[in-house]
């Protein structure tokens, strides 16, 4: 039996069988600690002299997008990031500058700090970084329970909680009601769904939300840290057009919550394979799979293939070994693969694509009360932790 939230996200499994430790993590944000790794070849090509300048990031109690963000509107300096990290973590990241090299000074803020570390002759790309390194506290649990834990290699490879949105998970619901070109309906989830996970002053501002009479009387005790709900909630009052107002939210974000729903229909698909005793961790004649450089191609009998599951766009084909689940879960939520083509806003669209299966999970160490372990690019650290820790309540965990 898996905890409520994981069931709204589209998790309805354990992948082992072992007692979980229990405990709790983030009880304070440098005790959950992560540092991207690029590939070798990468670091190689960093030096003194080239067109784009790539940093290193470390942040706390910010998340990716808000410091890249922050840093653009007070230095000008537009920097894109390999991978989003959130902000109940200390993290390290890279960063590069699309812009051709210019001068720079290192910036350091009480939330965040860059440093330039060289130069790049092309922008790094996503391809770049081939994993994360973690090292997490996990306080009060049973570590007894961790040498029973196993294989590291058989954790399926689910979408973790900060995607959907952790203590309100609905970023997918969100990118479901604009797929299905709902607008409205977006507006009313971003504002004014509660979670019974999220703090009681933020679901008292969303329940006077739930009346579109009482936006203008509400605006006023938005928090700042609500900036989305602000944005959006100004162009409510201003003009009223729920189009107009989630046009007012970041590109970035917008796709965001698009891939959500995409993340929600492949944890869907992954659970019910499961269950239903399909072969999830191997490969098999026809299937599509990740090679070791991270090229996509049928199933060669190649060892270091990765099985994956397609990502639903508007792209998507069914000859694959997963339509009977994939067909069955849109049917449930009345979507299909056509609609993740959104005419009404073509910035959003998504063709979709693959994910792998299976989490790649390397160097597995326990250092006291720490865990260690490097993923690859796209693996949540939270999907392991749920394996080995089986929170009876997530949020509550840390989560």
């Amino acid at each position: 039996m898996v905890p409520k939230l994981d069931s709204i996200i589209g998790i309805s499994v354990y992948c082992t069988k072992t007692q979980g430790t229990g405990g709790k993590i983030r009880t304070s944000q440098d005790q959950f600690f992560v540092s991207e790794v690029l590939r070798e070849k990468i670091l190689d090509k960093i030096s003194q002299t080239g067109k784009y300048a790539v940093f290193k990031l470390k942040k706390s109690g910010i998340d990716t997008n808000h410091s890249l963000s922050d840093i653009y509107e007070k230095h000008g300096i537009r920097l894109k990031a390999l991978g989003l990290k959130d902000a109940n973590a200390t993290t390290e990241q890279f960063v590069c500058d699309m812009n051709v090299s210019r001068t720079y000074k290192d910036i350091t803020t009480n939330r965040y700090s860059i440093e330039k570390i060289g130069f790049v002759q092309k922008p790094l790309t996503k391809k770049d970084m081939i994993g994360n390194r973690f090292k997490i506290r996990i306080e009060d649990a049973d570590f007894s329970k961790i040498s029973d834990f196993g294989q590291y290699d058989k954790i399926l490879n689910f979408y973790g909680y900060q995607r959907f949105g952790s203590r309100r998970a609905v970023s997918h619901l969100i990118g479901k009601s604009i797929v299905q070109r709902n607008f409205d309906q977006a507006v009313e989830i971003l504002l004014s769904l509660t979670s019974e996970y999220d703090l009681p002053e933020n679901n008292k501002i969303r329940n006077e939300l739930k009346d579109k009479a009482n936006y203008s009387q509400v605006f006023a005790d938005v928090p700042p840290q609500m900036d989305i709900e602000r944005l959006v909630l100004r162009e409510m009052i201003d003009h009223g057009n729920a189009s107009k107002a989630l046009h007012a939210i970041p590109i970035s974000l917008r796709r965001f919550f698009v891939e959500a729903y995409q993340s929600f229909i492949f944890n869907h698909t992954l659970s019910m394979a499961y269950e239903m005793g399909e072969d999830v961790f191997n490969p098999q004649a026809d299937d599509v799979c990740y090679d070791k450089d991270d090229n996509l191609g049928r199933y060669q009998n190649d060892p270091e293939q990765k099985l994956t599951i397609p990502l639903v766009g508007y792209s998507y084909s069914k000859k694959n070994r997963f339509e009977y689940q994939i067909s069955k879960i849109l049917a449930e939520e009345e979507t299909n693969p056509k609609d993740f083509f959104v005419k009404e806003m073509q910035e959003v669209s998504s063709e979709g694509g693959f994910r792998q299966s299976v989490m790649s999970c390397k160097d597995f160490s326990v250092d006291r009360q720490y865990v260690i372990f490097t993923l690859s690019r796209g693996s949540y650290a939270t999907i392991l932790l749920r394996e080995i820790m089986k929170p009876a309540d997530p949020v509550s965990a840390g989560f």
